[in-house]
């Protein structure tokens, strides 16, 4: 096995599980290709152009910041929330791994049946 795959072992689903739930979310999948422009947003810009209030867009946005999606900064009165795209690789690392397995078992299923 790869030392890519090594830490992406079924073991570390639990610490991923965050962030699959987070990202279980059409209006939290909206917020995370919203700040995927490399420049953090505050609220107000986040909420435009959505028929969700400010209170409902900093829930999802707390959801994304725990799992460790988004990270926000004081900046004067208001919070600025910019992507990390690190859990979001460890996803696909994950994802990955398990893909590889899946491969794996499927060609000795067809060695199986073409023997």
């Amino acid at each position: 096995m790869s030392q890519k795959h090594r830490s992406a072992r079924p073991v570390d689903r639990h610490s991923r599980a965050p962030v699959f739930a987070a990202l279980g979310d059409d209006t939290r999948l909206a917020l995370v290709a919203k700040l995927c422009g490399r420049r953090p947003y505050s609220i107000s810009q986040l909420t435009r152009g959505s028929k969700l209030t400010r209170q409902a867009i900093t829930k999802h946005l707390r959801v994304l910041e725990s799992a460790g999606i988004v990270h926000s900064a004081r900046a004067g009165r208001e919070s600025r929330f910019e992507f990390d795209p690190q859990p979001i690789a460890g996803i696909k690392e994950y994802l990955d791994f398990v893909s590889e397995q899946w491969d794996q078992a499927l060609s000795r299923l067809k060695s199986f049946v073409e023997n």
